[in-house]
């Protein structure tokens, strides 16, 4: 998620530009509350990111919908234990959710049978492509309670206040915009919304990923201390993935 082909031309503009001045990394700021002033560029970066980075961290390239197989793959059911995060997520039926970076629709689809006919799932991508697929899969499927939003990579366009629970498995680390994303993210979560981030390990070298496709908690924690959210706990139930649960602020 989070990545369009204008963008990357906005990027390589940015650090052309930025070279001189911000190559030995991001500026120094005061304070975590203003999060869009821990933006900073460098040119000499991490191939598998887009040299930018937030906090001290590297966002990650975008996976695009060309790899949405690798989303499907038979094997992830056994490597991920999928069944494990559905559990965590303790949702009643009725409720709504928000799968942020929804992809191929992997856990759209069985959300869409925890929250029952009564619910609704928030299929969010800001690739056409990917949402489309959703589409498809769930006509298939005769899932009707799942609707794809096409977002914006500051902006997930749900409404406010109507989400119980804001889903993002594997995607905030690519996301362009962290700050502000979050931002509208909060906004449309209910009082008391959940926040659940589901990310490879990072402080653990034998989780086969790329290294900017990692995250370690500590790094979560730290990037949602700009947020309106209060960290609850984090599961460690999964292989090889973090479950890091926050909640709004009352």
């Amino acid at each position: 998620m989070q990545r369009e082909t204008s963008k990357r031309c906005f990027v390589l503009l940015a650090l052309s530009l930025s070279v001189s001045i911000l190559a030995a990394g991001p500026a120094p700021t005061s304070g975590v509350a203003s999060g869009t002033a821990h933006y900073g560029f460098r040119s000499d970066h991490d191939p598998e990111g887009i040299g930018k980075f937030y906090l001290g961290r590297e966002i990650a390239q975008v996976m695009g919908h060309e790899a949405a197989n690798w989303l499907e793959r038979p094997e992830r059911e056994a490597q991920e234990r999928p069944d494990l995060l559905l559990a965590a997520l303790k949702l009643k039926p009725g409720q709504s959710v928000a799968d942020i970076g929804a992809g191929s629709g992997y856990y759209a689809r069985r959300l869409a049978g925890l929250v029952g006919e009564a619910g609704i799932v928030y299929a969010v991508d800001i690739q056409p492509e990917m949402l489309d697929l959703i589409g498809r899969k769930m006509a298939e499927l005769k899932i009707r309670n799942v609707k794809p939003v096409l977002g914006t990579i500051t902006d997930p366009k749900l409404p406010r206040a109507s989400v119980d629970l804001a889903l993002m498995i594997d995607v905030y680390h690519e996301f362009d915009h962290p700050y502000e994303m979050m931002q509208a993210i909060c906004s449309a979560l209910k009082p008391g919304g959940r926040v659940v981030f589901v990310e490879f390990r990072g402080e653990d070298p034998k989780v086969p990923i790329k290294r900017l496709h990692k995250m370690t908690e500590a790094q979560v924690r730290k990037e949602m201390a700009a947020q309106p959210l209060e960290w609850v706990r984090t599961d460690e139930t999964m292989p090889w993935q973090h479950i890091i649960i926050f909640r709004k602020k009352e």
